[in-house]
């Protein structure tokens, strides 16, 4: 990985510890992010490191809170809408004792949206956080820790065509998630994929803003998906305050993409 001056020192509120990002695949790609328009970034923090035992991490001017597979990064911009209704729905975490969470969201005044047996034969949950972020639990009594990253969630009419791209473009392995039928892995995460029961529109500036994938070699990488025809709203783009390399497209869906290479250094 191209080594970063990082301008600015880090700030890691708490205890530090090793990358928790998942080790790449063949292509060099990992997931690493989902990143969230909010209206208060440290009502956020606590929230997600409160409730599911994340850690609050600081680069520069980037608001994170990491747990394991993934980081939750945030910006401080009131979203336009809810993630309900983008083609990125929701994303989900895994869960030790879904009761523990259930019961601290609903201590905080907040919406579960439904409890439910889910695909994989195991309790899950939807929950709504403030502005309007959507996430699933799924229950797995065996997790060694509190919480984990486990999927996102596309809806859109093209959502077979879309998971074809996603495994071509990013090495993405197809396999079902219980009874879906329509989901691949990267490593850290599954992507799931469904159609849109109604009109689903793009991302960009809505409560799940945009979601991230940590390549090693990134600026080579871009440059292979330029060839392939992707067009970059921002190419490649060192940002050493933050120790990140950076690069956004937008997938064929309307999903808004960010390319890092620095995460897995968080």
């Amino acid at each position: 990985m191209r080594l970063l001056t990082i301008a600015a020192a880090a700030l890691v509120l708490g205890t530090p510890a090793a990358a928790q990002l998942a080790p790449p695949n063949a292509l060099g790609v990992t997931y690493a992010h989902v990143h969230l328009n909010v209206t208060d970034v440290a009502a956020h923090e606590e929230l997600w490191s409160q409730v599911f035992d994340g850690q609050i991490v600081a680069k520069g001017s980037l608001r994170t809170v990491r747990l394991p597979n993934m980081l939750v990064v945030f910006t401080e911009r009131e979203p336009t809408g809810p993630s309900q209704g983008t083609v990125m729905d929701h994303f989900g975490f895994k869960v030790r004792d879904i009761d523990e969470i259930l019961a601290a969201w609903r201590a905080r005044g907040l919406e579960v949206q439904s409890e439910f047996n889910g695909a994989e034969g195991f309790r899950n949950a939807y929950l709504i956080a403030p502005d309007g972020i959507r996430l699933e639990l799924q229950e797995d009594p065996q997790l060694p820790m509190k919480a984990t990253g486990y999927h996102i969630h596309f809806w859109t009419p093209q959502y077979q065509e879309l998971m074809a791209w996603y495994a071509d473009f990013f090495g993405a392995e197809i396999s079902p998630r219980g009874t879906i039928q329509t989901t691949a892995n990267v490593p850290g995460m599954n992507l799931s994929f469904a159609d849109c029961r109604t009109e689903c529109v793009a991302t960009r500036g809505r409560a799940i803003d945009h979601i991230g994938f940590e390549i090693d070699g990134l600026e080579q990488y871009i440059t292979r998906m330029q060839a392939r025809g992707i067009d970059f709203q921002m190419g490649y783009r060192e940002v050493p305050s933050i120790g990140l390399a950076i690069s956004f497209f937008t997938d064929p869906s309307g999903v808004y993409v960010e390319l890092t290479e620095g995460f897995d250094e968080y």
